[in-house]
């Protein structure tokens, strides 16, 4: 049996640069671009991907793999990938941020933990939100649409002939800002309660001025923070659903297609 040097270009190509798409979304997706998941993994789980796509994904139309066209083709491969997964990330740093909001207007925002995804400290209210966020995800399925998401990009944008453009990176950058107007919606009611107690703080500051309410003001924030957390957890899920289905059908516009 006899391969010629064409053929083993040929194989590379078709699996090389749909794997440079699907590790570039795995690198910014929810819950695999964490820093605690390994690298070893998230190029095992990309391997595996392409090697199941690899029959329905149009043929590459590269011809010589080490090449300069070819490594910007790669790249091009690559932020396809982060673009989609990065979509996903906005719907899960919504609600991060709507825990660090109502952390500190809560004063709970001095109790802070190491973010496993950025590394940095944040308030444990946003880690807790980021938990249940991710939670989610997982149990909509929402890893299953990114795949059939990334399947879908190689219909709208072939390996080597197709790219965003100008608008619709525009529309990536724009979908950005319904990032802040959830999370606002999210910590709008305890924002608003919070706001009430502080009214009531101020009245009775007013008519008994002996009281130290500076004193026991911050301690009385802190429970209702959490008594006002625990009360509009049940709003929870049907944020994050509207979130989700907002962030599904602006990545269908983006790909100029619909899931079935």
């Amino acid at each position: 049996m006899e391969v010629d040097l064409e053929t083993i270009n040929r194989f590379l190509a078709d699996m090389l640069l749909p794997f440079m798409r699907i590790s570039g979304m795995f690198a910014a997706m929810v819950g695999l671009s964490a820093k605690t998941v390994s690298p070893n993994v998230k190029a095992l789980l990309a391997i595996m991907l392409t090697l199941v796509i690899m029959p329905i994904v149009p043929p590459s139309p590269v011809t010589q793999l080490v090449d300069v066209g070819t490594f910007v083709i790669g790249i091009q491969q690559l932020l396809i990938g982060i673009a989609i997964g990065f979509i996903s990330m906005l719907v899960l740093n919504t609600f991060v941020l709507a825990g660090q909001v109502i952390a500190m207007q809560t004063g709970l925002g001095f109790a802070s933990i190491v973010d496993p995804i950025n590394g940095i400290n944040v308030p444990a209210v946003g880690q807790f939100y980021l938990i249940l966020a991710t939670l989610l995800f997982w149990g909509m399925d929402g890893h299953l649409s990114m795949i059939q998401m990334i399947v879908m990009s190689f219909d709208a944008f072939p390996i080597g002939d197709g790219w965003f453009a100008r608008e619709q990176l525009r529309d990536i950058a724009h979908f950005g800002s319904w990032m802040f107007v959830a999370a606002l919606t999210l910590a709008l009611a305890p924002i608003i309660s919070l706001l009430i107690v502080n009214l009531a703080f101020g009245v009775m500051t007013k008519a008994a001025p002996q009281l130290n309410i500076f004193s026991i003001g911050f301690s009385i924030a802190q429970i209702m923070g959490l008594i006002i957390i625990w009360l509009t957890l049940d709003n929870f899920s049907t944020h994050f659903e509207n979130q989700w289905q907002r962030a599904q059908q602006f990545m269908c516009e983006l790909l100029l297609v619909c899931p079935s």
